[in-house]
């Protein structure tokens, strides 16, 4: 079972957000403020934090910015009434992962806990799995059933990146940098030929299929498999 903790120094949004999440099939801790919630993640393992920037003591930017100077890179979910641009920045910029803001909806956060958590796991065990089809980032390898083909470097990043964000639209400018890097050379015809030769070298595959949204870039999006 996922362990969540709650650093929200309000009662009673931290027993709705509890129950919620409990319900939803995690184990949940809470902490006061950002004081109590390092002590918490010093005595235990924790897969998700979600945290409030107003806090007491220790609010929830200098938290975020503790967690990742320590080298932790466990999911971070920020939850405010800051709803300005410059506090998401601020937010992102300290080390947080995703941001809702106040007031939460239930749903939006169950999807959102999920979501980082899964991406969490990819991480971790350097797999993604599709269906039938197994990407293997360490081997650079795409399995399904007895099949297995191993692809050039920048071909695997690609798909891996676009099929570990299903739905999401992607630039090329932010494909060249992500994968090329950003001191790259490379142009938006290097990212169209790669993505040429992916869909041509999985045009028999059901689980995916790359879509071209004009002008903007590329996305990934899931099918279901036979």
């Amino acid at each position: 079972m996922f362990k969540i903790l709650i650093a929200e120094d309000d009662k009673n949004t931290a027993k709705w957000m509890k129950a919620v999440i409990s319900t939803a099939g995690y184990e949940v801790l809470l902490a006061e403020n950002g004081n109590v919630a390092l002590e918490l993640l010093d005595k235990q393992h924790i897969d998700l934090i979600i945290v409030d920037i107003m806090m007491p003591e220790l609010d929830g930017l200098e938290l975020t910015h503790l967690i990742r100077d320590s080298g932790n890179t466990m999911p971070i979910l920020m939850v405010t009434a800051k709803q300005l641009p410059i506090d998401k920045r601020e937010g992102f910029l300290a080390g947080t992962d995703d941001y809702l803001v106040k007031p939460v909806d239930e749903q939006e956060m169950l999807l959102r806990i999920r979501a980082l958590l899964r991406r969490a796991q990819i991480v971790i065990e350097r797999k993604l799995r599709i269906g039938k089809m197994t990407l293997d980032y360490d081997s650079l390898t795409v399995s399904r059933g007895g099949e297995i083909q191993t692809l050039p470097q920048k071909e695997f990043q690609l798909l891996y990146k676009l099929l570990s964000y299903p739905n999401k639209i992607f630039t090329r400018i932010q494909l060249m940098d992500e994968i090329w890097g950003m001191d790259s050379e490379t142009t938006d015809v290097t990212v169209n030929v790669h993505i040429n030769r992916l869909r041509n070298r999985f045009k028999e595959y059901k689980e995916f299929e790359i879509l071209a949204i004009r002008g903007i870039g590329y996305k990934a999006v899931k099918k279901n498999d036979d």
